[in-house]
């Protein structure tokens, strides 16, 4: 998700995003340590888009 995207969310959407964010990313650790994934940057990205919605949920906030 881009930061533009967010910045035009509202903050109960925001913090929406960010519970299905960390339950994806919960899920997707635990697929990675059983057996790896095809494209484990994935990880990554879903890291720094989480990171940018608790950003704007405090600057919102």
């Amino acid at each position: 998700m881009k930061k533009a995207d967010i910045k035009n969310l509202s903050a109960g959407d925001i913090q929406a995003q960010l519970a299905d964010a960390k339950a994806q990313y919960s899920k997707m650790k635990l697929a990675h340590k059983i057996s790896p994934l095809e494209n484990p940057i994935q990880i990554k990205d879903l890291r720094k888009t989480i990171a940018r919605l608790n950003t704007e949920l405090t600057n919102k906030q």
